[in-house]
């Protein structure tokens, strides 16, 4: 899934692929949303965490920096919800009725607590 998902081009998760590699229909299918972000940096520091695997570690690496060097507002704060395949922002709203405070804060604590735990 991270060959699919991951642009080698620009950085980040892609919102939409085809699993065959077709084209489709959607819009935003070269865009990159700040939710699928989020699951890949709690699931990438399980996997490494769980399997001591190097790859897991650089692809948590390798997404970490990305979302939080283009989805992160550097001067207010949150993260922007959508952006462009080339990291751009699509638009500035960090709310809306898809985007709420959900999948950023539990990513936060949830890896929080993993990396607590797995420390003790």
């Amino acid at each position: 899934m991270w060959e699919r998902g991951w642009d080698e081009e620009h950085g980040g998760i892609l919102y939409y692929r085809d699993v065959y590699g077709k084209p489709v229909q959607e819009y935003w299918q070269d865009m990159k949303f700040w939710w699928p972000q989020n699951e890949t940096i709690i699931a990438t520091l399980l996997a490494y965490l769980m399997t001591g695997n190097e790859k897991y570690k650089i692809m948590h690496q390798k997404i970490h920096q990305y979302a939080y060097s283009h989805f992160l507002d550097q001067e207010h704060g949150e993260w922007f919800g959508y952006l462009h395949r080339d990291g751009s922002v699509a638009q500035g709203a960090k709310g809306n009725l898809f985007k709420s405070p959900f999948h950023l804060p539990r990513q936060e604590w949830y890896c929080m607590q993993i990396i607590n735990e797995y420390l003790s």
